[in-house]
């Protein structure tokens, strides 16, 4: 094999100042003091097994309210949600309203479900509820909150899975969800998008 050296006409290095390469936009519902829940719409995380980790600034809510009361449900949207996501995504449920937020347009918002126009869902076990829209809704625990030593503006959270809903028409045989049914809503270096088609499956796939 040739490894090329370098590559000057197909490739340039470049410093972008958001790194969203692509990832599924999810709504963290949170518990507030009051019992209330609070939505934040977020794309940073990934998913091994039945641990689901999650990347959130530590200026808003949602730290706040896990810090406090460990448990959340992870609700992802399907592609025809983002304009609803939208209508809340300069929001923020802290009322004294963290000055680089509101520097850039946030404004306190303390019932999210009304302005985003979605529908409240009583959870299995944990307290924050479900969102009905959303097709999929993880009811989850959280195990580990970490601040990484390298960046103070984000918390590493891990979360464990406690009961997984999904809506009965992306569901197939059983337990499994249908890729060909099911699309979530790509955050695309801020820019909302859908998935494809199919091009083809991975040797371990189930279905």
């Amino acid at each position: 094999m040739i490894i090329k050296e370098k590559d000057t006409d197909s490739f340039k290095e470049i410093k972008p100042n958001i790194m969203y390469y692509g990832t599924p936009t999810l709504l963290l519902n949170t518990l507030n003091e009051d019992g209330t829940t609070n939505i934040s719409p977020m794309s940073s995380s990934w998913a091994l097994g039945d641990c689901i980790v999650l990347g959130i600034g530590l200026e808003g809510k949602a730290i706040e309210n896990l810090d406090r009361h460990k448990e959340c449900v992870i609700n992802l949207p399907s592609p025809n949600l983002w304009e609803n996501i939208e209508k809340i995504s300069s929001y923020t449920g802290k009322k004294n309203v963290p000055s680089y937020k509101k520097e850039i347009g946030f404004t306190y918002k303390k019932d999210k479900y009304v302005s985003a126009e979605l529908t409240p869902l009583k959870s299995k076990t944990v307290l924050p509820t479900r969102i009905e829209e959303c097709p999929i809704q993880i009811e989850a625990a959280v195990k580990n909150i970490r601040i990484p030593e390298y960046n103070s503006l984000f918390a590493i959270v891990e979360t464990q899975v406690l009961h997984f809903h999904a809506n009965e028409s992306i569901i197939q045989n059983e337990n499994y969800i249908n890729p060909s049914k099911w699309s979530p809503l790509i955050y695309n270096f801020r820019h909302y998008f859908e998935l494809g088609r199919e091009v083809g499956k991975t040797f371990r796939s189930e279905t």
